[in-house]
């Protein structure tokens, strides 16, 4: 008689208690606004299960609720079904508290810059602490800061090595490309195993070497800073400045509607950051974009920056350009 093969069943049950652990199964998000809720929407959109940390619940609702309209968006444009849309959502769940982040094997810190305008340097290295009191002793701890160095964020925690920084970029969620810094202290299975999250979102690593502003940063703000300047020197108008550096160099936004995009709020915390740390003028922030900011012309989230928005988020055709600066 035949032998019969038995095969077990376990890894097909039902019930979490069952399952395996496999590696990124749940993934932590500390802040999570609008980088916090793009790295929770593409993880969970494959596959992984999201935990993201705010400061009260109407935070988390408010999170909840725009990932929700950005799931939307793709259902209309890009194909999406609604029962899609539900699963990844079940995947996602906000909490106030930083013990709900103890089984996650990754945790990323994105959370929001400071309204004073200092660097958040001493709030994210709180984050990190907090963080590693609750986590296994394996767990990655990551930063999705861009002019903060990693090393300076794991300086003071007991496990140095797990640290590591990368960044998703704002201006394009579905940009293919994810920048990965490895600090000082890194270990290198560590950056091994962030590299291979990275290819599970169906991304490719950019390694860059531990750099305030690293790539994108960098280039982005001086770019932007001679886009004003040319803007102020009367050589072409915003509108202009933006369509040819999108239609002649192929950039999906000019450097105007990237920074309201971004949020020119940040984009002076980046030029502050990146002027302190090289000491070079070409970092200080454009007297047209600290204008903007003091006028509380901060870009797309507001309403009004560099252009004005309808409460779609979409540009309205008008005179009223940042060039003239009426309020």
């Amino acid at each position: 008689m035949a032998e019969i093969l038995v095969e077990p069943i376990e890894s097909y049950a039902l019930g979490q208690k069952k399952r395996g652990k496999t590696l990124f199964s749940k993934v932590g998000v500390v802040g999570c606004g609008k980088e916090g809720q793009n790295i929770a929407r593409i993880a969970s959109w494959h596959g992984m299960e999201v935990i993201f940390i705010e400061l009260s619940e109407e935070k988390i609702d408010l999170a909840i609720n725009n990932i929700g309209k950005e799931l939307d968006i793709r259902i209309e444009n890009w194909g999406l079904t609604v029962s899609e849309k539900r699963a990844i959502m079940s995947r996602i769940k906000g909490s106030t508290d930083f013990n709900e982040l103890a089984d996650c094997d990754f945790v990323i810190e994105a959370i929001r810059a400071d309204n004073s305008g200092e660097r958040s340097i001493d709030a994210r290295k709180e984050v990190f602490r907090q963080v590693e009191s609750v986590v296994s002793s394996e767990a990655i701890i990551a930063t999705n800061a861009t002019t903060i160095v990693i090393t300076e964020l794991a300086s003071e925690l007991k496990i140095r090595e797990r640290c590591v920084s990368l960044h998703f970029f704002v201006t394009s969620p579905e940009a293919r490309i994810i920048e990965v810094v490895k600090g000082l202290y890194t270990s290198e299975e560590v950056y091994e195993r962030v590299c291979t999250f990275v290819k599970l979102i169906n991304r490719d690593v950019i390694p860059v070497e531990e750099s305030a502003g690293i790539v994108s940063v960098r280039l982005y703000v001086t770019l932007l800073n001679e886009a004003c300047a040319t803007l102020m020197e009367g050589v072409a108008t915003l509108e202009n400045i933006d369509k040819t550096m999108e239609v002649g160099l192929g950039m999906r936004l000019g450097p105007f509607k990237a920074a309201d995009v971004i949020g020119l709020d940040k984009v002076v915390k980046w030029m502050e950051n990146l002027h302190e740390e090289f000491g070079n003028q070409k970092f200080a922030p454009s007297p047209l974009v600290r204008r903007l900011v003091r006028a509380k012309r901060l870009g797309a989230h507001v309403g009004v920056g560099f252009y004005r928005y309808d409460q779609e988020g979409n540009i309205v055709a008008s005179d009223d350009t940042a060039g003239k600066f009426k309020s």
